[in-house]
């Protein structure tokens, strides 16, 4: 592009022939001065555009200078980017605004021992005849004792070993694990059966953990053989089992274990309920050789769930069942 300037030479009066001076320096657009007017032209002599100030010239840069501008450029831009600087330039990614950080989710309370035994039920929350015992953490039931026949389970190795933990579990009074916090046990016995309630603090990742894989026990377990220590067969079977809608998350299992018990034929049902409120758990295990009073462990589970829940929000619950201070 150019600017162009015309004007008249004195005594340009006598010289009407000669050309009018012309003096042409290049820059990116040309603006004729004619008459005092002011009109702006490309230089390809197109059509008019609005006038426009031409930038202060820059200084060359010997190509040495050049490279050491473009790296400062190159870092300063690094460096905005680094600190939320939005340069210009074509949007990135990385240059899109950051999603707001999703607040945690409130813990509940940690389970403290005095709160663990005050969330233990009583007698007077189960349905039927039902004592308090004095011995149930030494409970143990010799028909739970046995190793899984993997070789049943063919190529499902890990099924098998689920179903070793379910009976490892039933008989060490363990299906949530070991607690790594507070605990309390009690148990009940009525003629014909025995049932044992636990609650402690496992947290809530490792509740969640063991009530997804409590789920997954009908399916994987299903129906399987176990060898006694005395090296008498036992017949398992693992179906799903209703639980009352109570606390944060809930699930159930009805196991049958067929075998033998004193050299008698002898067939163990057990009702066996896990819950979860908060960060603290609890479980029911209600069985005997007689079958199972379902109604005991429906019991059991809202009373459980319904103390849990008031003793972690700082309420002390009452000896009689729906009576809380």
């Amino acid at each position: 592009m150019s600017i162009r300037v015309h004007g008249s030479v004195k005594g340009a009066s006598t010289l009407r022939s000669s050309p009018p001076l012309t003096r042409t320096v290049r820059l990116r657009w040309s603006v004729g001065v004619r008459g005092g007017g002011v009109e702006g032209r490309t230089a390809s002599g197109g059509g008019s555009r609005e006038p426009s100030v031409p930038s202060r010239a820059r200084p060359r840069l010997g190509p040495g200078r050049r490279a050491a501008a473009g790296r400062g450029c190159l870092l300063g831009r690094r460096r905005g980017l680094r600190h939320g600087v939005h340069l210009a330039g074509p949007r990135r990614v990385r240059d899109l605004p950051r999603r707001r950080a999703v607040p945690r989710r409130l813990r509940h309370p940690a389970l403290t021992r005095a709160g663990a035994k005050a969330a233990l039920i009583t007698s007077a929350d189960l349905e039927g005849d039902w004592t308090q015992a004095n011995d149930a953490a030494s409970w143990r039931d010799r028909l739970l004792l046995g190793k899984v026949d993997i070789a049943a389970f063919r190529k499902a190795k890990a099924a098998a070993a689920d179903c070793q933990k379910l009976l490892d579990g039933l008989y060490s009074d363990s299906l949530l694990g070991r607690t790594p916090g507070a605990s309390a046990l009690t148990g009940f016995t009525d003629p014909q059966a025995r049932l044992l309630y636990q609650v402690g603090d496992y947290g809530q990742d490792s509740l969640t953990k063991s009530l997804d894989w409590f789920r997954s026990l009908p399916q994987k377990c299903d129906q399987f053989t176990a060898t006694g220590s005395d090296g008498g067969k036992r017949t398992v079977q693992v179906v799903a089992a209703p639980v009352p809608t109570a606390g944060d998350d809930r699930a159930g299992l009805t196991v049958t274990v067929k075998g033998t018990a004193d050299g008698q034929p002898a067939t163990l049902t057990t009702d066996v309920a896990a819950l979860r409120v908060g960060a603290a758990g609890a479980t029911v295990s209600n069985g005997g050789l007689s079958g199972v009073d379902r109604t005991s462990t429906e019991a059991a589970v809202r009373a459980g769930a319904q103390r849990l829940k008031d003793v972690l929000a700082g309420k002390t619950p009452a000896p009689n069942p729906s009576e809380f201070d």
